[in-house]
């Protein structure tokens, strides 16, 4: 029985458990280590961010016979390049529909007021079945709002918390683009024979997903926002282009970013002068951006390397969303890619063992 696959794993697991019950006992003894890893772990996050979205520049200037030092120079001076053309040209507009934008929350504000209260006060002249489906939507409504709102408060507690750190980031970017090589051969050159032959592999593997998704995300979100741009601009949308930004930075969490992203061009709709025409046009535009992702983006950009059904994306989002808040969201899917990838390998290197032991015998 010890050598079924099951009781090893029940045996690890409780074993697991059974260390962090003792860690969490003792855990004032980690309190500083605790510390250090919270100041660290935004840049180095954000550190590799910068370093997958760059690492195909470098492989091709490196490709190219320009030494590392110069590779890490051209995308230094690119990046604050890319840096400076969004302040200078996509910054005076965002700060005019910013201005605009709360200049007008009050009447906003009240406008929604307006229409919640007639939709209340002629809620009796309504079919029993649209009141029903008022009622779930006043509910779901509420039940979203309250934890988009607990996320983004959580958001900026957590941007205002270590923005002093964020002068680190610079210093991982440049550590990762320079010596990013030497991590792997680090680990499994504590290891040898076919040990090493393994590990060596889940760490390829590991790399190839995380870069898969880094890069595909951005990539897919930077398209699905300018499709959306076009879009509500073509249509006259008020805000366009900050609905278009809130949409790249939400359509980064799968599968639910872009609902949230829906969520606030849906309410600017129905308050234009003309709303049923506009809210028609909003959806239309929306389900034009969904079905090009879905049919063509993400199948040729991402392909089969995540292979992850979209109902364990959205369950893995809204346990890591209750259990971490906003960074959990962001961090749950690529996490649950590396756990899928380092299981498979695990699955791959016993199956392998069983088979060799087969021939032995």
């Amino acid at each position: 029985m010890t050598k079924k696959l099951w009781f090893q794993a029940g045996v690890g697991i409780l074993l697991a458990l059974l260390i962090m019950k003792f860690f969490m006992e003792i855990n004032g003894i980690f309190t500083p280590l605790v510390i250090i890893a919270k100041t660290i772990f935004i840049p180095l996050l954000l550190g590799a961010v910068l370093f997958y979205v760059t690492e195909p520049l470098q492989r091709f200037l490196e490709k190219r016979k320009m030494p590392r030092w110069g590779s890490i120079l051209a995308i230094l001076i690119s990046v604050a390049a890319v840096v400076w053309l969004f302040i200078s040209i996509i910054g005076p507009p965002v700060i005019n529909e910013v201005n605009r934008f709360v200049k007008n929350a009050p009447s906003i504000a009240k406008e929604i007021t307006i229409q919640t209260e007639y939709v209340l006060q002629h809620r009796e002249n309504f079919p029993e079945q649209l009141n029903e489906m008022i009622d779930k939507a006043i509910n779901s409504i509420q039940s979203i709002a309250l934890v988009f709102g607990k996320l983004v408060v959580q958001f900026f507690q957590s941007v205002f918390q270590t923005a002093f750190t964020l002068i680190l980031v610079p210093f991982f970017f440049i550590y990762l683009l320079k010596d990013h090589e030497k991590f792997a051969p680090f680990i499994y050159n504590f290891f040898s024979g076919k040990q090493q032959v393994w590990i060596k592999k889940t760490l390829h593997d590991i790399n190839t997903v995380l870069r898969t998704y880094i890069q595909g995300q951005l990539l897919i979100s930077l398209i699905l926002a300018s499709i959306m741009f076009v879009g509500y601009l073509s249509i006259g949308l008020e805000y366009a282009l900050l609905l278009a930004i809130f949409a790249f930075f939400m359509n980064v969490i799968p599968f639910i970013g872009p609902w949230i992203a829906f969520a606030p061009a849906l309410i600017i709709a129905f308050l234009d002068p003309d709303p049923q025409k506009m809210v028609i046009w909003v959806c239309v535009i929306t389900l034009v951006a969904q079905q090009t992702d879905s049919n063509l983006i993400t199948p040729n950009i991402m392909g089969k390397t995540l292979d992850i059904h979209p109902l364990t994306v959205i369950t893995v989002i809204l346990a890591a969303g209750n259990i971490a808040g906003f960074l959990g969201i962001l961090l749950s899917i690529p996490a649950y890619a590396v756990g899928k990838v380092v299981v498979k390998n695990i699955y791959d290197r016993r199956k392998e063992i069983k088979l060799a032991a087969t021939k032995n015998v």
